[in-house]
């Protein structure tokens, strides 16, 4: 069973382009909807790929350059439309509710949900967590204060061997014990060891989302082994220059990143409007890293 599933929204970069849609991901784990980042235009592509509102409660803003957050008041105002109720937490840079707040108040005063800040610390944090997922935020090399993501599913319990457990007829009931650790006593008072009724657990599986970003070893700790990661990739490395300039990454340098962090599967994206075609990315990456693929709106991955 897949836990993960990524839709990407939109993976253009800061200047509008006909062809790609500003920054927005969805990221779905057991009913619940986690968006990260929200472009302009956001709201209509949430309705297109046919998305519950009601699901949607958490918001990860990477950071406050338009092409990443100028969706959220018009996402909002359309959510309180809707009927949406509860609380929608957005999670960010402290600036975007100074200046967001505002904006809320005025054009949404009587929305029938509340909006919640949840201001990102700038050190390495765990800003998420339920019983079995945790959300990491870490810092990126960018021309403001920037945050990569890491959703990672926590530690899962060991499988029940079907087979030992038949063979002791152990009652369903002791179950949930055995998988948290307990041994069993049969009815004539023998101890059959825990680790003879369990197998071991399924690998836990995480999301890495690096957008946007200078080429930096420093993420390597923070996205090391995750199952997908996204990693901007604006510019071919003929333009290395002005990716450096603007604290951009090329693709090789995604597909380095990937390949040096043990990465299981590369998401390309945020390219440059320059680019028509984003073949270029693809070859430039895949020598490197061969699990690259390219992100494109409307692009569904499961894992």
């Amino acid at each position: 069973m897949h836990e993960f599933e990524l839709t990407i929204l939109g993976c253009g970069s800061a200047k509008p382009s006909l062809i790609h849609r500003p920054s927005s991901q969805v990221l779905a784990y057991r009913g619940k909807l986690f968006m990260i980042d929200c472009g302009e235009g956001t709201q209509t592509q949430f309705m297109k790929y046919g998305f519950n509102h009601n699901r949607l409660a958490h918001i990860f803003i990477s950071h406050l350059h338009g092409d990443h957050c100028f969706g959220l008041m018009g996402l909002i105002s359309t959510l309180g439309l809707l009927g949406r109720s509860g609380e929608l937490v957005i999670h960010s840079h402290s600036d975007l509710e100074e200046m967001l707040r505002p904006e809320i108040d005025y054009f949404c005063s009587h929305s029938p949900f509340s909006v919640i800040f949840s201001h990102i610390p700038p050190k390495p944090s765990i800003i998420y967590e339920d019983k079995s997922l945790f959300v990491k935020s870490f810092p990126l090399h960018h021309s403001i204060p920037t945050f990569g993501f890491r959703f990672e599913e926590k530690q899962k319990q060991p499988h029940i061997n079907k087979s030992v457990a038949e063979y002791y007829n152990v009652p369903i009931k002791e179950m949930q014990a055995i998988k948290d650790g307990a041994d069993f006593v049969t009815p004539q008072g023998d101890i059959i060891p825990n680790n003879r009724l369990v197998l071991p657990a399924s690998p836990s599986v995480s999301y890495a989302y690096c957008s946007d970003t200078a080429y930096t070893k420093k993420v390597l700790p923070h996205v090391s082994g995750a199952t997908v990661l996204f990693h901007e990739s604006t510019y071919t490395k003929e333009y290395i220059k002005q990716a450096k300039a603007r604290y951009h990454s090329t693709a090789a340098e995604a597909a380095t990143v990937a390949s040096e962090a043990g990465i299981g599967r590369l998401i390309l994206g945020h390219y440059s409007s320059r680019y028509k075609d984003e073949t270029p990315f693809l070859n430039e990456a895949i020598p490197i890293f061969s699990e690259t693929i390219l992100g494109n709106e409307g692009l569904k991955l499961e894992f």
